[in-house]
């Protein structure tokens, strides 16, 4: 299938999503498409599966030509998106899976073995045949979940096939396997839009790439055009700090986190050290482990070693209970999943981690008392609109975060280490500079230390004092923010990722 984008625009009121992207697939390529969060890849994405209309512009799919697509339409054209987080059931076995709304049946009855069959055939046609039809999805690697989710939509007759971020929980071994599928399918005249942020990826599997940035196509290339220089230049756009610098952290006092030898499922050994009102920032790609370290000092996983200190005072952080009595505060990536209380009021949203001082045996002192905690951190987070009942799902993106944060920055929270995962992800230009500045007063007034996981150079330089680099769940290098560019910790990080290897195989087979 060949696919022509032409000035795409998506607009949510006055925030715009999606600005006059173009773009082009032709049969049989591999299109790279990077750019940071929130700079329009999953929006395209939405465009081109269904999920999201378009305000403008048009797509078309061989000689067809929409203004914008259901779900429906974009399957039965041919379109097929996998998401990061697979649409596969894991109750169900494998051939189960690959049928699911089109069983094979006879007398309204499911005939399961010529299910098992076909299963196998589809299983066969991707190279894939060590997968038993019979076997629960739940219970076979992840790799193989992704393999079966390719082969049900490739048995639908998938002509353009959409991955997004298709390796960043699988092994090495399993990711190069991918590639080779991926090579192979081009080579079968399927289109395929590869969204990534592994540079090694791109430049080993590509035709062509895309960099997005602010729901703009801003950087287009093919063939030797692609390289690791052109595209860090193409993702970063010479980026400098465009805020103030943080404060000087309290280098002299006893650090505000201290971690040793800390490991767990995949991470580790980690010694990490965060002064007073230092802002340290953990930056890696995806699956490099940024995000597992702050669940593991949170107590959301598994610790099998290692010692945490907060103020020198040794805390057992084995869960977030124990973590947050002992200073330790998390802001999770994922706000409206694991954070937020959509339902809940602002106000609520704000006080809730903080009603052991504002209550006594269990009655609440005073309402004065927490509209006034409200108060103050609505207005030095410059939350809009400032309306404490109104239900924080009512708010914008970014405005929510500034609620998640000040459960943890008010006058009444007790934090003294903030870890931030992801913090400005889908937050608009405007929210993003208030979080930032809200983030450095709490480190130089209360010498709160902050560590933030990020995969964004640019947010590194805005806001940390330290970066340091994550890959394969351990820390391999320390840069001082002061003395580096955007470009240079793109390069640090891409230099530490692990390579991507795509096996040359005689045409047709897999392994």
């Amino acid at each position: 299938m060949s696919v022509a984008v032409r000035g795409l625009t998506k607009r949510y009121g006055a925030t715009v999503a999606l600005d006059d992207v173009t773009l082009d697939i032709p049969d049989g390529e591999v299109h790279a498409l990077l750019g940071h969060n929130g700079a329009g890849k999953s929006t395209l994405i939405k465009c081109l599966g269904g999920g999201v209309h378009p305000t403008s512009g048009t797509i078309q799919l061989d000689d067809r030509e929409y203004s914008g697509l259901t779900p429906r339409e974009s399957i039965a054209a041919g379109v097929a998106v996998i998401y990061q987080h697979l649409s596969v059931l894991e109750n169900l076995t494998v051939a189960e899976n690959l049928f699911i709304g089109q069983e094979r049946t006879r007398a309204g009855l499911i005939r399961r073995a010529q299910q098992r069959e076909l299963a196998r055939e589809a299983l066969a046609n991707i190279g894939a045949h060590g997968i038993d039809p019979d076997m629960k999805l739940g219970a076979i690697p992840i790799g193989q979940r992704q393999m079966v989710e390719i082969a049900k939509v490739l048995q639908r007759d998938a002509r353009l096939l959409i991955l997004d971020e298709p390796t960043a929980a699988l092994s090495r071994a399993e990711a190069e396997r991918l590639g080779e599928l991926v090579r192979e399918l081009a080579g079968r005249g399927i289109a395929i839009l590869y969204v990534t942020h592994l540079l090694g990826e791109v430049l080993a599997l590509a035709d062509a790439a895309t960099v997005m940035r602010n729901g703009r196509a801003v950087w287009s290339a093919r063939g030797d055009e692609i390289t690791k220089e052109s595209l860090v230049a193409a993702i970063s756009d010479g980026h400098g700090a465009t805020n103030d610098p943080p404060a000087p952290p309290r280098i002299g006092d006893t650090p505000a986190l201290a971690v040793r030898g800390l490991t767990g499922p995949g991470l580790g050994p980690i010694d990490v050290s965060v002064a007073a009102g230092e802002i340290v920032a953990c930056y890696g790609l995806i699956g490099s482990g940024r995000t597992r370290f702050f669940n593991t000092l949170f107590g959301r996983m598994p610790r099998t070693s290692g010692t945490v200190s907060v103020d020198g005072v040794p805390r057992d952080a084995t869960s977030p209970a124990r973590a947050l009595k002992g200073g330790i505060a998390l802001v999770p990536g994922d706000r409206a999943r694991e954070g937020l209380f959509a339902t809940l009021s602002a106000l609520d949203n704000t006080a809730v981690s903080s009603m052991s001082k504002l209550a006594k045996g269990g009655v609440l002192r005073s309402l004065v008392a927490e509209r006034s905690v409200f108060d103050r951190v609505a207005t030095w987070l410059d939350l809009k609109p400032m309306s404490p009942s109104l239900p924080a799902g009512r708010f914008s993106g970014g405005n929510q975060q500034k609620i998640l944060l000040g459960r943890w920055v008010n006058d009444a929270a007790r934090t003294r280490v903030l870890l931030l995962d992801d913090p400005t992800q889908g937050v608009d230009v405007g929210a993003r500079k208030d979080i930032y500045d809200a983030v450095k007063r709490l480190a130089a007034d209360r010498g709160v230390g902050v560590l933030v996981a990020t995969n964004e150079p640019e947010e590194v330089m805005d806001l940390a004092h330290r970066c340091l680099i994550f890959s394969r769940g351990s820390v391999v290098q320390e840069i001082d923010v002061s003395e580096t560019t955007a470009d240079g910790l793109l390069s640090a990080v891409h230099s530490t990722a692990p390579e991507t290897r795509i096996i040359d195989l005689p045409e047709g087979t897999l392994r």
